[in-house]
């Protein structure tokens, strides 16, 4: 990992006027969790778990991650200023590892946590769905992230292709339709947490072993093929 690199990103991922807008996302799930809170203090533990699941990590998490993920090295290949930072003797991989972390820490900041919050304001701290969902909302980050990473790097229209697939794939069909959850980022970390939580809190479409190998490979061939598109490039610019 690179600080100087880690240090420009960070200014350019969470610059005020961005991190403000980014903000809006998770603060619309914490509006609805102190709203349902307010409006109806007895509501039951599935319905509480199903909100958590299909807004947070079903829709807040993936949205906050593809900004994140993209942003980190999308706006620089686009510009061409990443000719730059390629003529640096600094190796690929380091450059992704690098811009991965900083996707990742944007996530939690403005994903993970406020999952985490919207979960306390929900059940309270005193059920395991609160670190259930805390550890499922990290682990989709760390898969989200590789995820949108890549699509940042071969692809100049990253945030529209990613926009259609958290709000097709993961938010409906992903959510909703048997069979193709299994394909689901979402269920993935759903089926961490599902074995954190107290039997029968959380439910997900697959298995841990399934949902923790998948996870585990999307984020391992994400940063790889992300490193091997970086490669490709040319210090005049061209892919």
């Amino acid at each position: 990992m690179n600080r100087t690199i880690a240090r420009l990103t960070m200014r350019g991922l969470l610059s005020p006027r961005r991190l403000l807008l980014l903000s809006l996302i998770p603060l619309v799930l914490l509006a609805v969790a102190g709203l349902l809170r307010g409006l109806a203090s007895g509501l039951a533990i599935d319905e509480s778990t199903t909100v958590l699941a299909t807004l947070g990590i079903g829709t807040v998490l993936p949205l906050v991650a593809l900004i994140c993920g993209t942003g980190a090295i999308a706006t620089e290949i686009d510009d061409g200023s990443v000719v730059y930072l390629l003529a640096k003797p600094i190796g690929r991989p380091t450059i992704i590892l690098t811009k991965y972390v900083v996707a990742v820490f944007g996530a939690v900041l403005l994903a993970v946590i406020p999952i985490t919050l919207a979960a306390l304001i929900l059940v309270g701290a005193d059920k395991g769905v609160v670190l259930a969902f805390a550890v499922s909302a990290l682990v989709g980050a760390l898969g989200y992230s590789a995820l949108f990473l890549l699509l940042g790097v071969v692809t100049r229209h990253a945030v529209v292709v990613g926009l259609l697939y958290v709000l097709i794939w993961e938010s409906f069909v992903g959510g909703a339709v048997p069979g193709a959850q299994a394909l689901s980022v979402q269920q993935w970390s759903l089926s961490v947490g599902e074995k954190v939580a107290d039997d029968g809190l959380i439910s997900a479409a697959v298995s841990l072993p399934v949902g923790a190998s998948l996870l585990t490979a999307v984020a391992l061939f994400g940063l790889y093929f992300a490193v091997q598109r970086l490669r490709s490039l040319t210090l005049a610019g061209e892919q």
